[in-house]
């Protein structure tokens, strides 16, 4: 054990003998296992500088809070702590949360801080058996306790910069409270929107497509795709059925049943104004309603969960007996880490997407060129690889090829099907770019595409 562990410890000590002080034998003992849970993983330069009369004070204070907590409901509150009111003082605003233990809490939370401007100074986040048989009372277990009634409980204790007003406190627990509700609605819905996915996948083989197809339809490869996501390769947050109802000017986009995770909430609009069909310029209506089975979009949203991104949007189109598109099964999400980190060639749709590019680019599978050309395709931003046509991303991936001799700035524009955005890829040479470049860079796109920069990333 290094040196500051054991400084942690004796740290630890001084606060099981301040309860065994403050508190009776029965009240103590509980607390003193509380502390030993509550500190147990945190870094042991997090608590160094603080008092401890102050991070017994926190402690405390959570577990008092937590008191008289159903199962199914949060309980969250965020404060100023002074020595007057609470017996324990913080120059930060404190956020106190107790929730059901499930996955993305923390991350939701943190990042939802972040995108309010919050700095987090201090972040401690303890797993702890809880036995609420008696009165709704917490009662807490040993890690190697088994009770029926047990629950798993997460306890959040943060502290972000100081907050001058109530209102502002207020609109950080407005905002959580948000957050938490959809973390839980995506967590509670996430086997049966795998199970939807599996019954979409199998309606695929069975579907009946129309004769004159603009481009083919490869239903045993999107069916293998699909199946890839299903497999742990995407976060599953929403599903919801849709069906295309009237027609011309009146046609609209209709629910065709209850949501799942985060369209449960029917108002969650994934792509703005594109409920009334009718109403969209003819162009993007006809990209809407034209066979091709399956699209991977991005969303106007960002995610309130697990990363605060864009939100990648899987559609399946449905068919009449006729062949015609009638609806679609929209599911909304993440792309995990390991897709990302996967060779296009190894994942089904993308490996069809680089042979055929490989093809079309007519280059000798021997040359130096195709070899930059597979180069290129298995380093391209991923997202673009899934959104993107065979077409686009042929004319980009050369255009890339036969920059790379040519120490030179070059852009790259994909625009959105639906006309919501431009997809600008910027090249600059290593030793030019900055950071003061790099913002010129997203001005002058802003400035051409009359928009603004919604996101950006550096390679």
């Amino acid at each position: 054990m290094d040196q500051s562990s054991h400084l942690k410890n004796d740290l630890l000590k001084s606060l099981i003998k301040i309860a065994e002080d403050r508190f009776a034998a029965p009240q103590a003992q509980q607390l003193a296992t509380f502390l030993e849970n509550f500190f147990r993983h945190v870094p042991p330069s997090d608590i160094f500088d603080h008092d401890p009369e102050d991070l017994f004070g926190a402690a405390v204070t959570i577990w008092t809070f937590a008191k008289k907590r159903q199962a199914g409901h949060v309980k969250l509150r965020a404060y100023n702590p002074r020595f007057e009111s609470h017996g324990w003082q913080s120059s930060h605003s404190v956020i106190e949360i107790i929730n059901d233990d499930m996955p993305f809490l923390v991350d939701s939370i943190t990042a939802a801080l972040n995108t309010m401007g919050l700095t987090v100074h201090l972040v401690i986040h303890p797993i702890m058996q809880i036995d609420r048989t008696t009165a709704n009372q917490p009662k807490l277990l040993r890690p190697a306790s088994d009770q029926p009634h047990a629950i798993t409980e997460s306890f959040m204790h943060v502290q972000i910069s100081a907050q001058s007003s109530d209102q502002d406190l207020e609109r950080i627990e407005a905002t959580l409270r948000q957050v938490l509700s959809d973390v839980r609605a995506a967590v509670e819905d996430w086997q049966a929107m795998r199970q939807q996915m599996k019954a979409v996948i199998d309606t695929i083989a069975k579907a009946r497509l129309p004769k004159d197809l603009p481009e083919p339809i490869d239903k045993q490869e999107i069916s293998a795709f699909l199946a890839w996501i299903e497999d742990n390769n995407f976060t599953f947050l929403g599903y919801r059925e849709y069906d295309y109802v009237g027609r011309g000017g009146t046609a609209r986009i209709d629910d065709a049943g209850p949501g799942l995770g985060l369209l449960r909430d029917p108002g969650l609009a994934v792509f703005d104004n594109m409920r009334e069909l009718g109403r969209l310029p003819a162009d993007i209506r006809d990209f809407v309603l034209t066979p091709r089975m399956l699209m991977v979009m991005k969303s106007n949203q960002r995610s309130t969960v697990h990363r605060t991104v864009h939100l990648d949007v899987i559609t399946v189109q449905k068919f009449n007996a006729k062949g015609k598109v009638t609806g679609e099964h929209r599911f909304i999400g993440l792309f995990t880490s390991v897709a990302y980190n996967t060779r296009p060639s190894d994942i089904p749709l993308l490996r069809h997407k680089v042979a055929r590019i490989s093809e079309l680019a007519g280059l000798s599978p021997s040359s130096h060129d195709h070899k930059g050309l597979v180069n290129v395709l298995e380093t391209y931003p991923r997202d673009e690889l899934f959104q993107a046509n065979v077409n686009e991303l042929c004319n980009i991936a050369l255009g890339i090829v036969y920059l790379q001799e040519r120490k030179r700035t070059a852009l790259f524009v994909r625009r959105d099907a639906f006309e919501r955005f431009v997809s600008c890829i910027v090249y600059v040479s290593r030793d030019g770019y900055s950071t003061v470049i790099r913002r010129r860079f997203g001005e002058i796109l802003s400035t051409a595409f009359n928009g603004e920069v919604a996101a950006f990333y550096t390679q």
